[in-house]
Parts: structure tokens; sequence; C-alpha cells
């Protein structure tokens, strides 16, 4: 017999995987926009996601409309118990897209202003999208299949301490992406920003690996016991492993491979987030086959999302490669 919610989560984790991937690195173009001064720089580090940037933000969607469909008490309970830092997240997409599209036709004298738009929905949608993902670690409490705590339940000391971590971690993905895709002096600028973001990511990776379990007894148990920790223990090992390849890529003054293994030490924290609530979809006790629809839905669902997710890898993969290579000072796509 088949089972759709272990598809539908399996999509679900998808499309949230290539969302913080492919968000991520613009996001993370935001929040480096302090570090550069240079009103050409700043253009050149806009262009190179300007062809791609819209497109990017259809994972969020796609994830958001599956969990509707297929899980929805966990869309229920999430929507309530997150209300605030998701609205937050959203105000702040909407201001870096609208700031993204007004900065290349603004004079000079009202440039400065979409320049901080854009960096403060850059980091607004950055922090809010960290802080949402320490609370579902914190888990949400459920009565009668409905959201039983309060609206600021999210607002925790660890929920604030993943959001500073996720802006690190966005921070260090448009670095890198920035260093495939730009070449002489922002290169340059970008390359020795790398270490130091990626030194302070790994402190903050390891503070809330120790916080985690410290806090909560479940995640504690599910980390700790056999046969769990054997698919537990490589993970650290290759974040350590792909630390070091990142600093050694950056030292020989790589082009690729540094973004490469940064999008491996996203992987490997957001499989360490799948580890630690598998297979609850709600925390701390509510498994995806409790929140699911009934498996006519799925199934019919299921149909159409195989026919439309080849369609949005088809066109993303042919936007990528289409405008492969680098960006350089005077190209530009608005």
């Amino acid at each position: 017999m088949i089972d759709f919610s272990v598809i539908w989560f399996a999509i679900i984790v998808f499309a949230t995987l290539m969302y913080i991937v492919m968000d991520g690195f613009d996001l993370g173009i935001g929040i480096l926009f302090p570090f550069i001064k240079s009103t050409q720089e700043r253009d050149v580090m806009m262009n190179t996601v300007a062809p791609v940037w819209d497109g990017n933000e259809t994972w969020l969607v796609l994830g958001g409309a599956g969990l509707y469909g297929a899980f929805p008490l966990a869309y229920a309970v999430i929507a309530d118990a997150l209300a605030i830092p998701l609205t937050l997240m959203l105000i702040g997409l909407i201001f870096r897209g609208v700031a993204f599209e007004f900065r290349f036709k603004a004079t000079e004298a009202h440039r400065g202003f979409w320049d901080k738009s854009f960096i403060g929905g850059s980091l607004l949608a950055t922090f809010s999208q960290g802080v949402a993902v320490g609370a579902m670690l914190n888990g949400f409490p459920v009565k009668d299949r409905t959201f039983a705590g309060s609206a600021m339940d999210w607002l925790t000391p660890f929920t604030l301490f993943c959001g500073l971590g996720l802006v690190i971690a966005y921070a260090l993905l448009g670095c890198t992406w920035l260093i495939m895709k730009t070449e002489h002096d922002l290169h340059k600028k970008m390359s020795s920003l790398t270490t130091p973001l990626l030194c302070l990511l790994l402190v903050v990776v390891g503070a809330i690996s120790l916080w985690t379990p410290y806090a909560h007894d479940a995640i504690a148990h599910r980390w700790f016991s056999v046969p769990n920790i054997f698919w537990f223990l490589p993970v650290p090992v290759l974040v350590l492993a792909c630390a070091w390849g990142i600093m050694r890529a950056v030292k020989r003054e790589a082009h690729y491979s540094p973004f490469l293994l940064t999008l491996g030490l996203i992987f490997l924290g957001f499989s360490g987030l799948g580890i630690s609530i598998w297979p609850n979809i709600i925390p701390p006790s509510i498994t995806i086959w409790a929140a699911a629809s009934p498996p006519q839905s799925q199934a019919f669902m299921l149909v159409g999302s195989l026919l439309i997710i080849p369609v949005i890898l088809g066109y993303t993969l042919w936007s990528y490669y289409v405008f492969r290579g680098k960006t350089r000072i005077g190209e530009g796509y608005h």
C-alpha cells in the first residue's frame, strides 16, 4: 500500500530545502550589502540574482500549499502558533522584492532608501525564518486538534538565537555565491569575508547543537538512542569536513567549491533538523500520519504535483544554465 503521507512529507521537505538554498543566497546578498559601499559593486551583487530570484520563491509557495493540502492540521497549528514571525517574514520578503525592483529605477538621491529597504527586508525575512525553525524545535502545545498556546510562545532566547544563526548561514551562502559569480575586487572582498562568517556559523551551530538536547529531553533521547545515534554521528563529522574544505578552497582562490561546500553545510543542518523531529510534523508528539488529510485527497493532489514539479525544476535549471558564468560591472538585467 502506498503511504501518501510519507510521499507528501518528502515533497514538502524537498520544496523547503530548495527554497532555503535558492532564496538563501539572494537573501544573503541583502545581508552582505552593508559590507559593500560601492554602488557599482552593489549593482553587480544584485545582478547576479536578478534573472532567477523571482523563481526561487516558487518553492516556498509549493511547500506551503503542500502543507495546507496534505497536512491541514499541521498547517492550522503552525499558522496559528507562528502568525507573528510568519507575517514579519512576508513583510520582509515584500520589502526586499519591492526594493529589488525599484532600486534600479530610482534616482541617485533615492537609491539609498531602497538599499536600506533591501537590507532591512532581507534581515527581517531571514531572522523570522530562523525564529520559526527554533519554534518548531521547541514544539507546539495542541489540544483538541487546535493550537493551545499563546501568540507569543515563539519568543524565547533559543528561537532568537536560531534567528541569528540563520542570518549568519544565509550571509555565508550569499558570500560564497558571489565568490562564484563575481571577479576582481568584489571577489576578493567576499573571499576575505568567508572565513570569519564560517567561524561564526560553526560557533552558532555548536551552541545550538548543545542547547537543543539540553533543553528538550525528547530530542536528546532521539539523538542518543540506538539506532538513531548512528544516523546522527556522521553529521558533525561532515560539518567539520565541509568547513575545512571551504577554508582550503578560499585559500587557493577557488571559485565554485566554496559555494558547493556551503550548500553541503546547509543540507547537513537541515538533515539535523529532520533527525530531531522525525516522524513528527508538529513537535513534540503529532506525527505526519496523525496530521494527514484523507488518502484520497493526498492522491488527488499528488497527480497535479507530479506534473508541476518537473516543470518547476525544468525552468529553474534552464534559467540557471542560461545565466551561468560571471557577472561583471556594466552588465545588467533590468
